[in-house]
């Protein structure tokens, strides 16, 4: 009986401790779902008709600069000469390899880009803009960042692209996408044929984010409510703005920016070297390289 006396109450304190411990996982599982931020357990939040999304076009929806693509399409059709691919070439190829945007390139792309296309009517790049996102873009869509945009529609809210491409181009990707509509750059144009010059600044940087406020209060949409998706530290003006900012394939500035604000990443490249310059990153180069190489001996044989 002694024994017994020993240990009746060991195994009562044990069955006690073994009570206690499953009311505490009990009411930690109860608790768990109410704990987890409401971003993950509904967002985006269905019929908030209050929310929006801005995405970043290059690098963030599409692989490449949608300039340069426009570029090539364009070239095809001999609005410009070989020397004028080659710097498109040089321009996306650095653009690819350093994973960020060089104020410089983007500048010179943006001026031969309105040089090419002064005196041609609208109508028309509009209609060829169509046709060069089924020859370039639609393959570079990235599937992850698709279906983020997918989940908001799916959700019943608006979606646009905010780029620095012409509004031209970014409204055939957004309407080819599903999307509501696009933010881009504004080429001046009189009578429906462009002069030459911009109406106001590239809407890159700041100017992104002063496009998707004005955006806002003219569709009555609450920021805070709002995400918005970039690869660019160029865009942290934009991404401040929202409730919901995302950093998508960021470049290492961003990236780190990201991570002390505690936003949300996803990275849809494989490897760190496509880290930097895409997928398919080599093959996306050499296409390029080997493409403008053989254009200018094409263009050798010719003369």
């Amino acid at each position: 009986m002694a024994a017994l006396g020993w240990l009746t109450p060991r195994r009562r304190s044990a069955t006690a401790r073994s009570v206690l411990a499953g009311e505490a996982s009990a009411e930690a599982a109860r608790k768990s779902s109410q704990d987890v931020p409401a971003e993950e357990q509904e967002f985006p939040v269905l019929g908030d008709d209050k929310a929006a999304a801005f995405f970043d076009l290059d690098n963030t929806v599409m692989q490449g600069a949608a300039l340069f693509h426009f570029g090539r399409g364009l070239y095809k059709r001999k609005f410009f000469e070989t020397r004028d691919l080659a710097r498109f070439a040089w321009q996306q190829a650095w653009f690819r390899l350093a994973g960020v945007e060089d104020p410089e390139h983007m500048q010179e792309a943006r001026d031969s880009a309105l040089s090419i296309v002064k005196g041609h009517r609208v109508a028309e790049l509009r209609s060829i803009g169509e046709e060069i996102y089924d020859e370039y873009m639609a393959e570079r869509i990235w599937p992850g960042t698709r279906a983020l945009a997918q989940a908001h529609l799916d959700a019943g809210q608006r979606v646009w692209l905010v780029t620095a491409a012409p509004v031209e181009i970014a409204t055939v990707i957004a309407r080819r996408l599903g999307l509501t509509g696009a933010l881009g750059t504004v080429a001046e144009s009189v009578d429906g044929v462009y002069t030459g010059k911009l109406v106001g600044e590239p809407l890159h940087g700041p100017a992104k984010a002063e496009a998707v406020r004005a955006l806002a209060a003219a569709e009555g949409l609450d920021l805070s409510r709002c995400a918005a998706y970039s690869d660019s530290h160029n865009d942290i003006p934009m991404l401040s703005l929202v409730g919901h900012p995302y950093a998508i394939n960021p470049d290492t500035k961003l990236r780190k920016h990201a991570r002390d604000l505690e936003w949300r990443l996803r990275d849809y490249r494989t490897g760190r070297k496509a880290a930097k310059v895409g997928i398919p990153a080599a093959a996306g180069v050499g296409a390029v390289a080997g493409g403008t190489a053989a254009a200018i001996a094409l263009h050798k044989r010719r003369r």
